[in-house]
């Protein structure tokens, strides 16, 4: 278990919403929360779960899905190692807001809003911390918006890979399937499929099984943008 505890650590004292705060600030959430080995498949959190708090991918991933009108259930993203998700109730608002469920098997760090009240009795700055993370979870949801109303399918595409793999450096590999991609988009998985065919074509990602690794940003940020 403290190899789990310094997996926590490193990555926490990584994290660009914890950036800026003493390092005493990832521990303390390391030592209120709670670590967990999860399965390929498993649900990390449900959509309506009333115990809210946060959330940290460790190791391995998990996908994200949202109920849509007419009672389906869409994924809306894919969240690897360094993720960190939630909110606490201290801010307002209401239950959890997605379903998280592991798509390999995955380390997550789980931190309640009882264990972030103990932290902030000796580092309050845990609010702003937690503040901080709200705010990239809501620039992130505002791009993935405008991704969908304004970009064409191929910038699209290039845009969130980008943003799927933010905060590492090339090759890296995102193990998420295409139509899981093409559901993530909206687009259909015909359609994603012939446009990374290209992107591989042109050297900027490589296809793998379940996997896509992403090769040469400059070239997709390139794509995004044009």
């Amino acid at each position: 278990m403290s190899e789990d505890r310094d997996k926590a650590l490193a990555l926490l004292h990584a994290a660009r919403w914890l950036g800026t705060y003493p390092v005493g600030l990832a521990e303390a959430l390391v030592a209120e929360g709670a670590l967990a080995h999860l399965r390929a498949g498993q649900w990390a959190q449900a959509e309506g779960d009333e115990e809210t708090g946060l959330m940290v991918v460790i190791e391995g991933a998990v996908d994200l899905f949202c109920q849509a009108p007419g009672d389906r259930e869409v994924r809306i993203s894919h969240a690897g190692a360094g993720a960190a998700l939630g909110q606490a109730m201290r801010f307002g608002g209401g239950p959890r807001l997605v379903t998280a469920v592991c798509a390999e098997p995955s380390l997550l760090l789980r931190v309640s809003d009882a264990g972030l009240e103990r932290i902030a009795r000796l580092r309050p700055d845990i609010w702003r911390a937690v503040a901080t993370l709200v705010y990239f979870q809501l620039r992130n949801a505002l791009q993935m918006a405008a991704e969908v109303a304004a970009l064409p399918p191929r910038q699209r595409l290039a845009s969130r890979l980008l943003m799927l793999a933010r905060g590492r450096e090339p090759p890296t590999a995102l193990n998420i399937s295409q139509q899981g991609l093409a559901e993530m988009i909206g687009l259909t998985r015909k359609t994603v499929n012939g446009h990374l065919a290209r992107l591989q074509r042109e050297g900027a990602v490589r296809l793998d099984y379940g996997r896509i690794w992403l090769e040469d940003f400059r070239r997709l940020q390139a794509i995004a943008d044009s």
